[in-house]
């Protein structure tokens, strides 16, 4: 199967955390595999005590299947690479699902303030976080050149289902988006054959619907952003919403002392220098908290706490404590998130 590309890699910052006393009768369904360029895992009951997992598993491998025809930029002959190709000017028809997708990255993108940009290519080549490389140090000429050729404001035009880009060199990258989207469709799969308590997990990304094996909500680990220690900072219930994580702590370069990080600002063109370490979203489904998880991370927690507030949006923000003597780490949640998980 097709892999998306590496284009803006986030952390994986969230664990799922499952007890497996089940349902007395009901057969649960524990299926992992690669996909995305990452691993997935779907944990799902059935009540109906009908299927067979080679059902379940099918009917996963399909919804996936289809997600990276249509949106893997490792693809040749995917529908995104196929709009990739196309010259500036040029229109494209969208199937359903890639117009959902892209219109659900215009609007993050303007609500953010251009943090959030399926765009960002020509940057996050600039810095040497795209193919493996040895990371650059890019001049400020080379920076402006890089930000005048990204941009949704600046490369695309988008319609209902028709999109077209405005420069020839353009490149749409779905990475930060479409981990979620995959989420999604898999549930909408597992929903097909009458599945109501499940969980999916692609690369950190995860849709959560009913309850798990043990009748409670699913039970979500939030990583500490803390690169030599994998722990647990917090665990919280998720059921019929969508979670994703962005961290900017296990993907970077130091030079002369200056950490960078791989999270690279689209305003500034540089990575992020604010203490903000992660970024935690839960939304009506996992495509949108996985867009949103970035534009937040980006955004870091002081911006990024006003347009939560303003928008009513489910957001923990992590930062490093700066007075401390060594690395701590604080926590704040904006009032939808304090809800959804109280």
């Amino acid at each position: 199967m097709a892999d998306f590309t590496s284009f803006s890699r986030r952390s994986v910052l969230a664990m799922p955390l499952m007890l497996m006393a089940c349902k007395p009768g009901d057969p649960i369904f524990e299926i992992t595999g690669m996909t995305m360029g990452t691993t997935y895992k779907v944990v799902a009951a059935d009540a109906s005590r009908n299927l067979r997992e080679g059902e379940v598993r099918g009917a996963i491998n399909a919804a996936l299947q289809t997600v990276n025809a249509q949106m893997s930029n490792w693809d040749a002959g995917s529908e995104i690479s196929r709009f990739n190709a196309k010259a500036g000017g040029e229109a494209m028809t969208l199937s359903p699902e890639l117009a959902e997708v892209m219109n659900a990255a215009e609007e993050v993108y303007r609500a953010s303030e251009g943090r959030f940009d399926t765009t960002m290519g020509p940057l996050i080549e600039l810095w040497g976080f795209g193919a493996p490389g040895e990371q650059a140090m890019p001049s400020d000429d080379a920076i402006r050149a890089a930000q005048a050729r990204s941009g949704h404001a600046n490369t695309l035009k988008l319609g209902g289902n028709a999109m077209a880009k405005t420069q020839d060199d353009t490149q749409v990258y779905l990475a930060a988006i479409g981990k979620g989207f995959g989420a999604d469709a898999v549930g909408r799969a597992l929903e097909g054959l009458g599945i109501k308590d499940y969980m999916i997990e692609i690369g950190g990304d995860l849709y959560a619907s009913g309850k798990n094996p043990d009748g409670m909500p699913w039970q979500i680990g939030i990583e500490t952003p803390d690169a030599t220690n994998r722990a647990v900072l917090d665990v919280i219930g998720v059921s019929n919403m969508g979670l994703a994580s962005s961290g900017d702590y296990r993907n970077y370069f130091e030079r002369d002392g200056q950490r960078y990080s791989h999270v690279i600002d689209p305003a500034t063109g540089h990575p992020i220098t604010h203490r903000t370490a992660s970024a935690t979203v839960l939304a009506e489904n996992a495509m949108l908290a996985d867009a949103w998880a970035t534009a937040m991370l980006i955004l870091g927690q002081e911006r990024g706490m006003e347009i939560a507030e303003a928008q009513n949006l489910a957001v923990l923000f992590v930062e490093r404590d700066a007075e401390a003597s060594e690395l701590r780490f604080k926590s704040r949640a904006s009032r939808a998130f304090a809800a959804k998980t109280s």
